[in-house]
């Protein structure tokens, strides 16, 4: 046997035997469903009433953007699922995680996570929000942020200014 048909039968199965199991890791399919996806970032919001359900809806009902200021219509259908303490949204056009904290209090989050940008796979519990992609879990209390994309495997997202007068929910970025 020569040299080279040595290395073409030989390489193959020695590269398999290093590598195979991320190989076959890789081309396993993942199960996403505890996680949020939306097809059209452009006109879907995603709403988790942490039940389990998500239904996406249509950002042009119930939310206005006027510079930095978003403004949502709570009593639009659209928020229908945000009902419970716990319970949130993403509003991937506009960049922002929505969560109902209690019967009258909301944070709202920058929806970018900070190990790699991604920004429509969160899951929430536990007073955090996990990322999907990677499963690195960020907490919501104001302290340790990280930004965006900045490799961080922990801390916390970066949080906007919220108001809320009756069933207008006003967040300043």
């Amino acid at each position: 046997m020569d040299r080279r048909n040595f290395l073409k039968n030989t390489c193959p199965t020695i590269t398999f035997a290093f590598f195979g199991l991320s190989y076959i890791q890789a081309c396993s399919k993942s199960d996403d469903s505890d996680y949020n996806t939306s097809i059209d970032n452009n006109t879907s919001i995603i709403i988790n009433d942490n039940s389990g359900n998500t239904s996406s809806g249509n950002t042009s009902s119930g939310i206005s953007v006027s510079g930095n200021i978003i403004t949502l219509d709570l009593s639009n259908a659209t928020f229908n699922g945000l009902n419970n303490p716990g319970d949130f949204i993403n509003l991937t056009a506009n960049e922002l995680l929505v969560l109902k904290i209690g019967s009258n209090e909301f944070r709202a989050f920058d929806n970018c996570c900070p190990h790699n940008g991604t920004r429509n796979k969160w899951g929430f519990g536990n007073d955090k929000f996990t990322c999907g992609e990677h499963g690195n879990s960020f907490s919501i209390d104001g302290n340790n942020i990280k930004s965006c994309n900045s490799s961080s495997t922990s801390g916390g997202l970066k949080r906007y200014t919220t108001s809320l007068n009756g069933q207008t929910l006003t967040i300043t970025t």
